[in-house]
């Protein structure tokens, strides 16, 4: 089918062109590369990438279009900037182009769409295609943990059996259960989390915790009625949990962590388990020296409520491009579902539901079971033309309690609202 259409293009007199797409540096983003050569083969486009490290994606891409700029043809753009690529002109509006092309949303797992794609939330206005499902869960060395002086002395020690955690609480217990003890002659830590203050870390992490106590950022959906939802007692729990999962189970020093020293502290042997991205298990199964039988996969516990922090993008068309025909050439042909099912393969994460419920998704990787479960269940952050604005008064709170000890849990939780609220009354929204 892709060679009938490119052929087709091709015959019709479309000029080649070099596209490219912009995107963050990670193990997904060199899958995209070794996928995209199917496409220049069929299309006669060439593809350029521009890759960021995460530190620095959000600033030099919202850089980049708040300035118009023409380097990116193409964007898989974080699920937060959604409603500003929209409002501000930003990302072409791909509604025609799908009822055209015969791309149907329904073809995409509903929780995908909603947050990579839509905008305003869940109306039928598209602004992407859902590119790479993600959401934040858990790896632990389960050679570790099916150790049998490892199983006994925590079965001493808890009087229950080692397992991977069933809640937020019995996560905490199995960290604090390894923090300092000593293994094969080494002294490890519980576990490697989020607390990074400079981007979006600690947001990320925390959120993870705080879904699942029964955090939310409104009463009302679509509303921004935040008093009770924002600072509610099951808010207050989820935080002050979050803070001693950090004080009383994890490494000496990491006040500053994110994906990279999450996946370091892993690596190196100094925790029993680590919270990332699922984008970064197909890599982490493949290690010749922490992969294999001696890493397992679960999905962030619930506690009161079952959630998972959403990660994840859209793959837009940049406004400012001036190649935009055969970017949306490339967006149709990422669409098919034979795409998406080889995109999988090779280490992306496909929100085609063609892919999702093949009978063999599930066996297909050992932590595929786990991101069904996790997607079925993700919250995401604001996703406010404000966004970056809220997402700072977020990181500053919550780091200024959790690592800073500045503060009572309800106290940051208070100042958030009030942050927020700040932003909201500027944007007219209240």
């Amino acid at each position: 089918m892709t060679s009938v259409v490119a052929s087709a293009a091709m015959t019709s007199g479309a000029r080649a062109e070099d596209l490219t797409l912009c995107w963050a540096a990670w193990d997904p983003a060199n899958a995209l590369v070794e996928l995209s050569k199917d496409f220049e083969a069929k299309s006669g486009h060439t593809m350029k990438f521009e890759f960021v490290p995460w530190p620095n994606f959000a600033d030099r891409m919202l850089n980049e279009l708040n300035s118009g700029g023409k380097l990116c043809d193409l964007l898989i753009g974080d699920s937060q900037w959604i409603g500003g690529g929209a409002e501000n002109g930003h990302y072409v509006k791909l509604n025609d182009f799908f009822d055209k092309e015969g791309i149907s949303m329904d073809d995409f797992a509903p929780a995908t769409v909603y947050a990579y794609s839509t905008w305003p939330k869940g109306e039928p206005n598209y602004y992407a295609l859902p590119a790479m499902g993600d959401a934040n869960g858990w790896f632990y060395r389960k050679d570790w943990f099916e150790r049998d002086d490892i199983k006994a002395a925590y079965k001493e020690k808890t009087g229950q059996d080692l397992r991977e955690p069933q809640s937020q609480k019995e996560l905490l217990q199995i960290a604090q259960f390894f923090q300092n003890r000593e293994i094969d002659g080494k002294n490890r830590y519980g576990a490697a989390i989020f607390t990074e203050r400079g981007s979006e870390g600690i947001t990320m992490g925390a959120t993870g915790a705080l879904y699942t106590f029964g955090f939310k950022y409104t009463n009302t959906p679509g509303k921004y009625d935040m008093e009770g939802a924002v600072n509610s007692p099951d808010a207050v729990a989820g935080l002050e949990f979050y803070k001693e999962l950090y004080k009383t189970a994890t490494p000496p020093g990491y006040t500053d962590s994110y994906m990279e020293q999450s996946l370091d502290a892993f690596k190196s042997g100094q925790v029993a388990m680590a919270m990332n991205w699922f984008a970064f298990f197909p890599g982490l199964h493949k290690d010749p020296n922490i992969g294999g039988d001696k890493i397992g996969f679960f999905v962030n516990p619930a506690e009161k409520v079952a959630a998972s922090t959403l990660g994840g993008q859209g793959i837009s068309v940049v406004s400012y491009s001036e190649k935009k025909d055969a970017a949306l050439e490339y967006i149709k042909w990422f669409a098919q579902p034979d795409v998406q099912a080889k995109w999988w393969s090779l280490g992306g994460y496909s929100c085609h539901v063609a892919v999702l419920n093949d009978p063999g998704f599930k066996d297909s990787q050992p932590f595929a079971p786990d991101f069904l479960e996790a997607m079925g269940s993700v919250q995401d952050f604001w996703q406010e033309p404000a966004y970056a604005e809220l997402l700072l008064a977020m990181q500053k709170r919550l780091h200024d309690y959790v690592v800073a000890d500045v503060g009572t849990a309800q106290e940051a939780l208070d100042l958030l609202m009030k942050d927020w609220t700040e932003t909201f009354e500027d944007e007219g929204k209240i």
